[in-house]
């Protein structure tokens, strides 16, 4: 066979995988001549790009990374850090752990085992000299004794029997297992079998894992109760500080040198908590009935103490009588929060106000934002110059401005300009300490008596005789209706003026108690908050208290009411401009008293954020005109008739000329005609209305109705006296 040519003979080079195999030969290793051209084997394969590589691995580093920077990466690496530098102390409390829990273990079992907590009940009616206490405890010692011998008896027979019961039909399991194919079983025997099987193998793995649940069942039982400690946690934690709960509030009341209270804790006694201590807001609540011969002023009395026990300042610190005497509400707030502040006005640069649903004026100690109400209020606004008691009452009036149906007064009987920005939208405003504005302020107390009396009638005539006014009434211009209120400022002036004083004083409280069905609110603010320059009954009655920074018990009561002090609710805790903003409030929730923190909107040189809201005040009464329809005055209007919508002659438009109409046809047909004032009628609304003219639904197969003749008739012979505003408009 002759030898393969060499290929550089070749015209075309072959793939290496179309050429033949070949002998290897010594000759194919030597090199070619210099020139000569080499056909190089081609390889199949796909191009891989270097950028690629790159960017995926940048991806993976950037992912890595974040993972590895991320919070929770550096809480877990910070936490096993440190777990593993106190390894060898956790290993020792583990330790100490384990052999507390059993001794807490035996001393329950021995307190079960020798009726502890019933003997404990016997020394303290020993103690007190409770005979009769003292006797059913010992008897129940007696009976309970007999009783659990009898169960213990019991229970030995029982676990006899069933002993007994189980070990025979091991043994006839056994028996049968041992004598019995499986194969050959019934198919019921075999499977119990199985389950048996099952059961044995998860009984040997619990009886190895039974151990390790001792240890830690002892070790949990004997962990630390200090409040705060725990294992993955650090002991720096952030609310170290503010962390409260039953033990400690029990250790701090046990210090107070209250004679009956140290008597009832040296006894071994336990405080019963009826609320357990809680997170609520930004502090911690609880409530604590207290033991016999101790009442909840008795602990508010020893206010400074309490809050020094508990570490805090006394005005974070607030006991206050619950709903008895020996009920105490404790709320402990947490530190350095109170001091906050509530943050800007919700209503600063937008929004608008429903004045039956009330204006927001701070954020209580709790967090939570409360509601100034005006309907049905009265408010009383007191404190020591410059600590926010004005700034209050403007929030109160600048959201009262909001809402385009509300007329506003303000006097203030002072020489000052806190409220000049809000006069464009006031309908009275009159200042200095001239004797002309306290004419003024008295001659408009007289005219609110004298609204109340025009609102009450107007409310007696019309459809149900509503007993007060309402958001939908308010609506209406025409009956005049709308929520009103008047703002004495420096009111102490007022009511110690030479000649308008006593006046003013019986006014004031005329219009207090009976104003608030009518959308009558009165609103008065003093720095002089004493029984000689407020009236006694003015406190008495007034729905909402605030008290600012005050002097002493006096001006507290004068403002909050009669024996808060007493009770704990206590404005004078309050730091004179330290705790300027911050006031205490009754009547402006469901809860005893607020600590408040107010609102405030700046207006002060250079600095005016009232005028704004005053002009978006002023564009939504603009808007209001233009939307509304043109209704005629109602101070023109006779006060004593009717009400200004002629209903008779509305009802006999939606008859339609029908000869008799269903009383609901009606009601509906009247709501489509005019739904402002008809959407809420009726039957008895529509019943009231056509009494008064004499007309009687008639009962026409089964159903009311109501007939055209009969308001033709009352259309007809109605007296001219009887025709209402709205017939005079339709000239009629």
């Amino acid at each position: 066979m002759n030898p393969p040519r060499p290929d550089h003979h070749r015209p075309h080079a072959q793939h290496p995988r179309d050429a033949p195999s070949m002998p290897t030969t010594e000759h194919t290793t030597a090199h070619p001549p210099v020139g000569t051209l080499i056909a190089l084997p081609v390889l199949e394969g796909e191009i891989v790009r270097e950028r690629g590589v790159a960017g995926l691995g940048a991806r993976v580093v950037a992912l890595v990374r974040a993972v590895v920077t991320s919070p929770q990466a550096v809480q877990l690496r910070a936490v096993a850090t440190y777990r593993a530098r106190r390894a060898p102390r956790d290993l020792i409390r583990l330790v100490w752990f384990f052999l507390r829990g059993h001794a807490r273990w035996a001393v329950k079992g021995w307190c079960w085992a020798t009726h502890g907590d019933l003997r404990a009940d016997s020394r303290a009616a020993r103690l007190v000299g409770d005979s009769e206490a003292r006797r059913v405890a010992q008897e129940m010692i007696r009976s309970d004794g007999h009783a659990r011998w009898a169960k213990l008896g019991h229970a030995a027979r029982l676990g006899l029997a069933g002993g007994l019961l189980i070990a025979f039909l091991a043994g006839v399991l056994t028996l049968i297992d041992a004598q019995v194919p499986r194969a050959e079983m019934w198919p019921w025997l075999a499977t119990l079998y199985t389950v048996l099987g099952v059961l044995a193998a998860l009984g040997a793995w619990l009886l190895k894992a039974a151990p390790m649940g001792w240890v830690i069942a002892a070790v949990w039982e004997g962990q630390d109760r200090t409040p705060g400690a725990g294992w993955l946690i650090r002991p720096s934690r952030e609310d170290a500080d503010s962390w409260v709960d039953e033990r400690m509030i029990s250790q701090a009341l046990a210090h107070l040198g209250i004679t009956p209270l140290d008597r009832f804790f040296k006894n071994g006694g336990e405080l019963t908590y009826t609320v357990p201590a809680r997170v609520d807001g930004d502090g911690t609540y609880a409530q604590i009935r207290l033991p016999l011969g101790v009442e909840a002023d008795m602990v508010a009395a020893r206010r400074k103490r309490l809050a020094a026990n508990l570490g805090r300042a006394a005005l974070e610190t607030w006991p206050t009588e619950g709903d008895e005497a020996g009920i105490l509400d404790l709320w402990i707030a947490d530190k350095g929060r109170l001091g906050k502040g509530a943050g800007p006005w919700p209503l600063l640069h937008e929004g608008s106000v429903d004045v039956f649903t009330g204006v927001p004026i701070g954020t209580t100690q709790r967090g939570q934002v409360i509601h100034g109400l005006f309907f049905e209020r009265n408010w009383l606004v007191g404190g020591r110059p410059g600590q926010g008691k004005t700034s209050l009452v403007r929030i109160l009036v600048l959201g009262a401005g909001l809402d385009p149906t509300a007329e506003i007064w303000v006097f203030v009987i002072a020489q000052n300009t806190d409220f000049d920005p809000l006069a464009p939208r006031l309908s009275r405003y009159a200042v200095g300490m001239g004797p002309e504005v306290a004419a003024a302020a008295v001659q408009s107390l007289a005219d609110l008596l004298t609204e109340m009396g025009r609102r009450g009638k107007l409310l007696a005539t019309l459809p149900g005789s509503p007993p007060a006014t309402s958001r939908r009434l308010a609506d209406k211009p025409a009956l005049g209706l709308h929520p009103l209120m008047c703002v004495i400022s420096e009111c102490h002036e007022l009511f110690g003026h030479p000649s308008y004083g006593a006046q003013a004083a019986k006014l004031a409280i005329s219009v207090i108690k009976q104003g608030r069905k009518f959308g009558i609110t009165l609103i008065l603010d003093t720095q002089s908050p004493t029984a000689a320059s407020i009236p006694t009954d003015v406190t008495r009655h007034v729905s909402c208290g605030v008290a600012f920074s005050v002097a002493d018990h006096e001006a507290n009561d004068g403002l909050l009411g009669s024996g808060k002090y007493r009770a704990g609710i206590r404005a004078t805790e309050l730091r004179m401009n330290t705790d300027r903003g911050t006031c205490v409030a009754v009547g402006v929730s469901d809860a005893p008293f607020e600590l408040l923190n107010t609102f405030h909107v700046p207006y002060a040189d250079g600095v005016d954020m009232v005028t704004p809201v005053v002009s978006r005040a002023m564009a939504a009464i603009n808007d209001l005109r233009r939307t509304a329809q043109p209704t005629t005055n109602h101070d023109d209007q006779d006060h004593d008739g009717p009400a200004e919508v002629d209903y008779l002659t509305d009802i006999d438009q939606v008859l339609r000329g029908e000869r008799r109409v269903r009383t609901q046809v009606v009601l509906s047909r009247l709501a489509e005609l005019d739904p402002a004032t008809y959407e809420g009628w009726g039957f008895h609304d529509l019943t009231t209305t056509l009494a008064r003219h004499g007309i009687k639904p008639v009962k026409s197969r089964g159903v009311k109705s109501i007939r055209a003749t009969d308001i033709t008739h009352a259309l007809t012979h109605r007296a001219p006296h009887n025709t209402t505003n709205s017939d005079h408009k339709k000239g009629i």
